[in-house]
């Protein structure tokens, strides 16, 4: 292996470190309910489809979305993780999925499983939500 072929490599993995690190932050914006910081993991053209919630384009419709349903559907008492991610980097976009673990507290304490379909972009440097989908596709245990 040349020292070319292994600077790409570890670049390759720098950016799906990084691009952890934005789904990672993202989850724990939502927890405290950080609906302003959560808009800007996102590009601004991104898309986010939500199960019953329509597909948002564009931050504007995203922003609306935490503001208008998950601001009224999420309380600081659930809990919200992501694990198991697949990332793949080509260049400055890239795409992956993640196992997204829902617990609610209220009204009654429930646990919903999905999985998140991801694209992200970089821009100005860093990495962005450029799409994100979230379908259930398990049933409830």
């Amino acid at each position: 292996m040349t020292l070319e072929e292994l600077e790409k490599r570890v670049k390759v993995l720098e950016d799906i470190e990084e691009i952890k690190k934005l789904h990672i932050n993202y989850v724990y914006l939502l927890c405290n309910l950080q609906w302003e910081d959560m808009l800007e993991c996102f590009a601004e053209d991104a898309t986010l489809d939500l199960l019953d919630h329509g597909v948002c384009k564009g931050k504007k419709e995203i922003s609306g979305i935490f503001h208008d349903v998950l601001a009224k559907m999420i309380k600081r008492t659930d809990g919200h993780f992501v694990g198991q991610p697949v990332i793949s980097v080509d260049g400055d976009k890239a795409k992956g999925y993640w196992i997204l673990y829902l617990f609610f507290a209220e009204p009654a304490v429930k646990w919903v499983q999905g999985r998140q379909d991801c694209e992200y972009v970089r821009v100005n440097g860093k990495w962005k939500f450029s799409s994100v989908r979230f379908t259930s596709p398990w049933p409830e245990p």
